[in-house]
């Protein structure tokens, strides 16, 4: 099953990016059998993260929010809440695939 994993950053945690980057980047690349796309979301315009995304293919919901809270980023506080949605890709590189 295909998953997109929306997370909203608390502002006050926002150094915490910063100084764990290269442990959660470490992290996703240890799971890239899982973890799909991953990337940061920011408002246009400034540039700053606000949040990430995830784009996750594991077996259920509960592998995918074991991920997150594994994640190096989740203990620290920067993670200031998680959506966690079914996802379908029914467009992908100019091609309908339904």
């Amino acid at each position: 099953m295909l998953f997109a994993v929306i997370f909203e950053d608390d502002a006050a945690h926002a150094g915490k990016r910063r100084d764990l980057l290269g442990y959660h980047l470490a992290y996703l690349e240890s799971h890239a059998s899982a973890v799909k796309a991953a990337g940061p979301l920011k408002l246009p315009g400034n540039g700053l993260a606000t949040g990430g995304l995830w784009l996750v293919e594991t077996g259920g919901a509960d592998e995918v929010r074991r991920l997150c809270e594994n994640d190096p980023f989740w203990p620290t506080g920067l993670r200031k809440s998680v959506q966690i949605r079914e996802w379908a890709r029914v467009f992908s590189d100019g091609k309908r695939l339904i």
